[in-house]
């Protein structure tokens, strides 16, 4: 399925770090920075959870939520949290459904291995629940100050 601006975002629910549900609808009326991830403790998923992590305090007083996704499980993600402090949270997409609904998950290549895993894509909720941006692939270095740069030109 392939997404694209101006689409409503597929609903969800999954269990946060610490195993309580979270859902898409519970953000209705804020901005929300949904980012997937590969995996919890590698270096370009750490790199970029610390960025998000780095912004949240300014994000937060412009009634933007950040909500992480990563097939990894509540375990994992109440240790990863920890370990970095992260002020937002994560949630477990463990069977990856949430993933392929938003078509970030699929074919990958790595050492000439070929598997199926989750791409580093990020999506921009509007407060109306619709997606304002679409980021496929990024690299986790300058990512999340161009997510900043397009979330203040449309917050106006």
């Amino acid at each position: 399925m392939s997404l694209i601006v101006g689409a409503i975002a597929p609903p969800f629910e999954l269990p946060d770090a610490t195993g309580q549900p979270v859902r898409l609808s519970d953000f209705q009326g804020q901005w929300v920075i949904l980012y997937f991830y590969p995996r919890d403790n590698t270096p370009g998923c750490t790199k970029e959870a610390c960025a998000y992590r780095d912004v949240s305090a300014t994000l937060g007083d412009r009634n933007v939520v950040i909500l992480g996704i990563s097939p990894d499980s509540v375990a994992s993600h109440a240790k990863f949290q920890q370990k970095l402090d992260l002020p937002f949270r994560l949630l477990a997409d463990v069977d990856t459904s949430v993933a392929q609904a938003y078509g970030s998950y699929g074919p990958k290549k790595f050492m000439s291995k070929e598997y199926l895993g989750v791409y580093r894509d990020t999506f921009l909720i509007d407060p109306t629940g619709k997606i304002a941006a679409i980021y496929r692939r990024v690299k986790p270095d300058a990512h999340v100050a161009q997510v900043l740069a397009d979330l203040e030109r449309l917050q106006g």
